[in-house]
């Protein structure tokens, strides 16, 4: 006796014959190509922000040592005690209000300054060299040099106070510009992966172009297709900046670990001197998962936006 044949009216046999086909497919080539390129573009704008982050704060740092330290240059006549004059000026810097220090260089001092031009072995004391007095103002005074100046001034005649405005609006000016350049490279980032979900979310809405315009067509929202594309490329988009970001998170984590260890050395020291320790604070790492949240919001809105402008041409 053959088997009963199975009644396609049968709800089994109904749900086993029909197969939903998703608006979206879910794993394809271009999906995965995308979610490649958006974890680039989240690296790379992650980097980038970060680097801001670094270059911004050993600046702020610059800016602080050079305004609050002060050099007195005195340039004694030849019928002068240089050491009692040099000793008359710092006393007198000192006493002036909003100084924490005021160090006056012995000769040994500054022959140490001048060796890596002069050389050693080199007897300086018959030299016309300036005095120096290296004054540290407190936190929050470098500003205010006017009694610091009124007080130099009436120890001596031939002392000249030096408050390094100069070198602070270089520092200022080539900071400000890295910024600028970092930022401007910033905004290129987000314009290409922007530029590279349309040119994806296109591409799906023209691979189910039939679909999707009969769902307008039978009375389908266009809020509701919108929504299938929102949520696919939402998705990708987090998937992208989760690997991105991770990764940068990683790379300035590394770098942390390396800047320490490079410390030790001479050249790790001046690097360190100059640019920091590579280390990123808890804003930071904030700052990158800002980003990855922002990349995956924009993922989910440029699709989303594309999607209504085409249901609004579909006649």
């Amino acid at each position: 006796m053959s088997a009963r044949e199975p009644d396609l009216l049968e709800p089994r046999a109904l749900s086993a014959a029909y197969r939903p086909t998703a608006l979206i497919p879910t794993d394809t080539v271009a999906s995965r190509a995308l979610v490649v390129v958006i974890a680039i573009m989240t690296f790379l704008a992650c980097l980038t922000a970060g680097a801001a982050i670094l270059i911004g704060e050993a600046s702020q740092s610059w800016r602080g040592d050079v305004a609050e330290s002060v050099t007195i240059q005195i340039r004694p006549r030849l019928d002068e005690d240089a050491e009692a004059l040099l000793a008359k000026v710092a006393e007198a810097a000192r006493t002036s209000p909003g100084v924490a220090e005021a160090r006056p260089l012995s000769l040994a001092d500054t022959q140490a300054l001048l060796e890596p031009w002069l050389g050693r072995g080199l007897d300086i004391s018959k030299l016309p060299l300036p005095r120096l007095v290296v004054v540290r103002m407190r936190a929050g005074h470098g500003a205010d040099l006017g009694p610091l100046r009124t007080a130099v001034a009436v120890a001596s005649s031939e002392a000249n106070l030096d408050d390094h405005s100069a070198w602070l609006d270089r520092l200022t000016a080539m900071a400000n510009v890295i910024v600028s350049f970092a930022g401007a490279v910033f905004l290129l980032v987000i314009v290409a992966m922007s530029t590279a979900v349309g040119f994806a979310t296109r591409g799906a809405v023209a691979n189910g172009r039939e679909i999707v315009e009969v769902l307008h067509f039978v009375g389908a929202s266009d809020g509701f297709v919108a929504r299938q594309f929102q949520n696919h490329f939402l998705g990708l988009g987090l998937r992208g900046s989760l690997a991105g970001g991770g990764a940068a998170a990683l790379c300035f984590l590394a770098a942390s670990v390396l800047s320490a260890w490079w410390r030790n050395s001479a050249g790790g020291a001046e690097l360190a001197a100059l640019f920091g320790a590579f280390s990123l604070n808890v804003l930071g790492y904030f700052a990158l998962v800002a980003i990855c949240i922002g990349v995956t919001l924009l993922t989910a809105y440029l699709s989303r936006w594309i999607v209504l402008r085409h249901l609004r041409n579909v006649q």
